[in-house]
């Protein structure tokens, strides 16, 4: 079991939860980092007492600094501190929770000094999976998935013993707030509205990209990337009630899945404390309450994201990166107010046109299409104008 913990993104949704468990299962806390809630790292601060904090920026660091001068806790900022953090020397594993592309260095300076990976940041796979994967494997590094969908997949694949057996991984969605609208429907969706997740607790980004089906394609990338599995052989099937988290099938058509409630703390603690499993603190499942399950197919035409994500992997080389980078640019301006809910959709299936696919060599290639895509979505016409109106 993991006896100590770096753990990036501490104040967020799957952070606070990660520290829960810690806290419960005795695993000792290194390291905190937090982009710019000072409030809540001071409080946690206090409570796990890490070696080293992190904070986004300079000025918040400070401001941290002065707040905790009676603790024996040092304080650092941005990506060389996010770095530091990952490659503090006593923790084993590093919890990666922070959102985006800046999880993709720190994670590579994990890998780099012989930290195993907790991973809950899906965009360093969907970025930067050939770099990472490749970097683990040198290093001989485990990278333990912490998204529900990716941990049910774990879970079910340690009954196969061997790899020419298994025939595809079907990764459930619960389709979000708009199940079911057409794109007429969506187009004056609000970003309360897209806020508002029928059946998980989530970040600000996170439950948009739920909401317009980006995650999910996110998941497809993640999936072929930590199981090895071509893309073709990933399906999604759209499951209201998020009971069944994913599914694997097998050769002779056997399938099996895993169960349970919504709760992030089961998959958090199973990618803690592999291979063992230890009591948590969620609700039991009573399939007996829960009635019924339901299952459709995903509506690729009008979530679009889906549908890119897909191309984007078969496409390969920086394509993968390209679409992340348009996605986190356009969930930017729609949550600011920019652009309408159905541009995100369309801003980044054309990303693929706008930002020339290359080969990825070097982490440099992928930050460079990284900014190119953001750069590209943010002089897509619709941004512009609606920019442009709001500042008159």
């Amino acid at each position: 079991m993991t006896k100590n913990i770096s753990l990036l993104g501490s104040t967020g949704s799957i952070g606070t939860q990660t520290l829960e468990v810690c806290e419960k299962l005795g695993i000792k806390v290194s390291a905190l980092t937090a982009n710019s809630s000072t409030d809540l790292l001071e409080q946690q601060i206090r409570k796990f007492k890490p070696s080293l904090a992190v904070m986004g920026s300079e000025e918040k660091a400070r401001d941290l600094k002065v707040r905790i001068a009676d603790t024996d806790t040092r304080v650092s900022f941005g990506t060389d501190g996010l770095c530091e953090a990952a490659s503090i020397e006593s923790a084993d594993t590093v919890v990666t929770a922070v959102v985006g592309m800046v999880g993709l260095k720190p994670t590579l300076a994990a890998i780099e000094a012989g930290k195993n990976i907790a991973l809950a940041n899906k965009e360093t796979l969907v970025a930067g999976g050939s770099l990472v994967m490749k970097a683990a494997k040198e290093k001989g590094i485990s990278i333990y998935p912490v998204d529900s969908e990716h941990s049910a997949i774990f879970q079910c694949l340690q009954g196969c013993h061997d790899k020419k057996q298994l025939k595809k991984l079907i990764l459930t969605a619960s389709g979000g707030p708009f199940f079911g609208k057409t794109i007429e429907q969506l187009r004056d969706v609000t970003v309360e509205q897209a806020l508002h997740h029928p059946n998980w607790s989530m970040g600000a980004k996170i439950t948009i990209d739920s909401a317009t089906m980006m995650n999910k394609g996110l998941e497809i990338i993640e999936a072929r990337w930590l199981f090895d599995v071509p893309v073709d052989n990933i399906d999604v099937v759209v499951h209201r009630e998020s009971v069944i988290h994913s599914l694997i099938e097998y050769n002779d058509n056997a399938v099996i899945a895993e169960l349970g409630v919504p709760d992030m703390k089961i998959p958090i603690q199973y990618a803690l404390t592999y291979p063992e499993r230890y009591p948590c603190d969620v609700e039991q499942l009573d399939l007996t309450k829960v009635g019924g399950l339901t299952f459709f197919e995903p509506d690729y035409e009008t979530f679009k994201c889906l549908r890119a994500c897909k191309k984007a992997m078969k496409l390969g080389g920086t394509a993968t990166a390209i679409v992340n980078g348009a996605n986190e640019a356009a969930v930017r301006m729609f949550l600011d107010g920019k652009i309408q809910f159905t541009d995100i959709g369309d801003i980044v299936y054309e990303s693929l046109d706008r930002v020339k696919v290359k080969p990825i060599e070097t982490l440099e290639d992928v930050l460079e299409a990284d900014h190119q895509s953001r750069t590209a979505a943010g002089m897509r016409p619709q941004a512009i104008r609606v920019f442009n109106f709001s500042v008159e």
